[in-house]
């Protein structure tokens, strides 16, 4: 037996010898190889040992590369499809509050408060929100009216236009019929779209209030091109005080969710590619998704990933790589950021034709509302917004600590500021026992100092005197904060009016 093996063994070392021996054997046409075109036999990488022979993989090796290419491309299918499933979201919300057809919009006529799921809203203006469904109602109308601030985005939360005072005609994806006179005409690459309006009131009075809101339930009217000689009354369904959800899931439920909106929309939602990838996990237009226990595995672990990379993109931005330009102020170490890096809604770059997809995800995961009137702040109109997730030590926020804020005097601001913070969790307005997360210019009683300042507070409890300027935190919770400027005037345009960072007091 033992001679036996020893045969084997001298068996085997000689043939290993004559095919090293043939392989380095000089044919006719035998050239050079550069070494870095070759794979070598063993390969050590993250995902462990990769085995070849002559650069065939074994089949164990091809069975770890697949795994690693099927969770990588679920981690990027949860950041590519994060628009489309947030746009969704929003509708699914408004359809769970009854507005189910063209003609019935979701309004919060009594301001919004934290009670509903809803990225980073604020409790200040009043906002409605129509939805259109091209393949179910074909051609749609939207009547703007004046007193208005609003916008429309397709499927995927592209920005389609301004929704100034007009008649907007929006037509389905491939539509061929005629086309009135009278509309702004858009042919969106999408059968869903979202609209947000918003009025903001003088002041937050209930009459004030009321009157805002009137503007929207007078003035805005959504309906079927089939019914314009005779549209149906308008339904405004109160949403102020409700709990709902707008909020796309990050677990593996999200690709069940993007399952049901690639079946439903057009082809026009995703780019090719997108689409492709999308296909690569099961997901495909006229399939049904049916994955298994592997795949099942796969999908979990990879949306984890996936939304760990959008946590990471909104709080730690790569400033020194590919979001530099999401700092206000480039030349401090300013802990305060744009919602739209570079200012750009369609995050092309700046070259305009270079996707920076960590910045779509650093909007889409916090967000929503996508419109250039939020972007480039104009001198007196529109509104612009600071950001911010870490403290002035560049730490994350703790519910339990004391933290403080310094506007400087005569925040140039035509219309009014106002300081809001959210749940880092639900990217919503925190929820505790105030009715506002947050503080704004339209609250009275507001302590300010002797040079006109104020110092705005953020803590469990209110400091001592500082109960009007105090927002209520949550010890064993963290939060984020947005400084919302509305009609932003010239000394916030040129940066010579800049908000402190937020510090720790204790």
């Amino acid at each position: 037996m033992k001679r036996q093996s020893t045969r084997s063994i001298c068996l085997l070392a000689i043939g290993a010898l004559c095919a090293t021996t043939l392989a380095e054997e000089k044919f006719e046409y035998t050239t050079e190889i550069p070494e870095g075109i070759l794979t070598p036999d063993k390969v050590e990488t993250s995902i462990g040992t990769l085995n070849f022979t002559d650069g065939v993989p074994s089949r164990e090796t091809a069975d770890k590369v697949y795994d690693f290419m099927d969770t990588s491309r679920a981690a990027d299918a949860f950041l590519k499809g994060m628009p489309a499933a947030s746009l969704d979201g929003l509708i699914k919300g408004a359809h769970s509050r009854g507005a189910v057809e063209a003609h019935q919009v979701t309004i919060f006529d009594q301001l919004m408060d934290p009670k509903s799921l809803f990225l980073t809203a604020n409790t200040s203006t009043i906002y409605a929100f129509p939805d259109l469904d091209l393949k179910r109602d074909g051609p749609t109308v939207i009547e703007a009216p004046e007193g208005v601030l609003g916008a429309i985005n397709d499927g995927y939360f592209r920005f389609v236009e301004n929704l100034l005072p007009g008649k907007y005609l929006f037509l389905p994806p491939g539509y061929e019929g005629d086309v009135p006179e009278g509309y702004k005409v858009y042919r969106p690459e999408t059968y869903r779209m979202w609209a947000f309006m918003r009025v903001t009131p003088k002041s937050k009075s209930p009459e004030d209030v009321a009157a805002g809101a009137k503007i929207l339930k007078e003035g805005l009217k959504v309906y079927s091109l089939a019914d314009a000689a005779n549209p149906p009354k308008m339904e405004f369904i109160s949403t102020t005080g409700a709990e709902y959800n707008t909020i796309h899931y990050n677990n593996a439920e999200f690709y069940d969710h993007m399952n049901e909106v690639i079946q439903y929309e057009a082809a026009g939602l995703l780019s090719p590619e997108t689409r492709g990838l999308f296909a690569s996990l099961g997901i495909e237009k006229g399939k049904e998704f049916t994955p298994d226990d592997r795949m099942k595995a796969i999908l979990a672990d990879g949306v984890a990933i996936g939304n760990a990379q959008a946590r990471s993109i909104v709080w730690y931005p790569r400033i020194d790589m590919n979001m530099s330009g999401v700092q206000i102020y480039p030349d401090t170490d300013s802990a305060w950021n744009m919602g739209y890096p570079e200012r750009n809604v369609n995050f092309s770059g700046k070259d305009g034709a270079t996707m920076n997809t960590d910045a779509r995800v650093s909007f889409h995961y916090p967000y929503t509302g996508v419109t250039p009137a939020m972007a480039t702040p104009r001198l007196g109109k529109g509104s612009d917004y600071g950001c911010i997730y870490l403290d002035g030590d560049k730490q994350p926020f703790d519910g339990s600590k004391t933290y403080k804020v310094s506007l400087p005097a005569d925040a140039p601001v035509a219309n009014f500021w106002a300081v809001t913070i959210y749940d880092t969790q639900t990217r919503s307005m925190l929820q505790t026992d105030q009715g506002a997360a947050g503080v704004d210019s339209f609250k009275e009683g507001l302590r300010y100092n002797k040079d006109g300042s104020i110092d705005i507070y953020f803590a469990p409890t209110p400091p001592p005197g500082y109960k009007s300027n105090w927002v209520q935190t949550i010890p064993g919770k963290s939060w984020f904060s947005i400084l919302r400027m509305y009609s932003p005037l010239e000394k916030w345009i040129d940066q010579s009016w800049r908000p402190s960072e937020i510090i720790k007091t204790n």
